[in-house]
């Protein structure tokens, strides 16, 4: 990508546009071990080597961050009451202004995307790209294989009187409560709830497991994240072309 220095810079948190004319008249900004003192000269940042101050300075225009979510924080950029998962992001990651790739509940845990990709983010929830969402489900009822014939179908939603699409139920564990998973190609707001409400059930306890190729990681314990790595990435973009 070809921009400024001061524009790289600045987007990557060493200063201000006007901070770093300074520091380039003061000869601290080398590009390919070359003393630039003119800010505004334009650099490629897949060719040419920054540095400030003596450290190498990578550009990123973007993050892909993979969080499992607590409960009790909302899936938000802001909110004026609650903690939403910006929140907990280190500021050297919040400074991009990432924000979630659609969302969870309140109360529900689990996997979840936030990038500052807005490309990235459309082609995951787009309805015409049919991306895959599989949830892990503890339910009130018993459910039945009754039921899981009833979600291939697809769910009367009656107060959009609106039918989902085809979604797969798979039966864990059977009894009270009922253990199993759900996959849904949509994300209709509190879908999952709302479909077992829709069998005379009830969601009692709900965790996104996977969304497209990715499957939540287990290591991370609720409220941490971490950056996808570079396979998980590529996977991920491939899944959505």
């Amino acid at each position: 990508m070809k921009l400024r220095i001061d524009k790289m810079l600045s987007n990557i948190g060493v200063g201000s546009r006007k901070e770093i004319k300074q520091f380039a008249k003061n000869g601290l900004i080398k590009i390919n071990d070359v003393v630039v003192k003119d800010s505004s000269k334009i650099i490629d940042t897949d060719i040419d080597v920054v540095k400030y101050n003596g450290e190498t300075m990578k550009y990123v225009q973007h993050i892909y961050l993979i969080m499992n979510k607590p409960q009790g924080v909302v899936s938000a950029t802001e909110d004026n009451y609650d903690k939403t998962v910006i929140d907990l992001l280190y500021d050297e990651d919040s400074f991009y202004e990432p924000f979630p790739v659609g969302r969870l509940d309140k109360d529900t845990e689990g996997l979840l995307l936030i990038t500052n990709d807005g490309q990235l983010a459309h082609d995951l929830l787009s309805p015409k790209k049919h991306v895959d969402k599989t949830y892990y489900v503890e339910a009130a009822e018993e459910v039945t294989e009754e039921d899981v014939k009833t979600f291939e179908k697809g769910i009367l939603l009656t107060e959009e009187n609106y039918t989902t699409l085809p979604a797969k139920l798979e039966i864990i564990e059977s009894g009270y409560p009922s253990k199993c998973y759900v996959t849904i190609r949509e994300g209709k707001f509190h879908q999952v709830k709302r479909m077992f409400i829709a069998i005379n059930n009830e969601v009692t306890y709900l965790k996104r497991v996977s969304m497209g190729p990715i499957k939540l990681d287990e290591k991370l314990k609720l409220g941490e994240y971490r950056h996808l790595t570079e396979e998980e990435l590529e996977i991920l973009k491939n899944h959505t072309k």
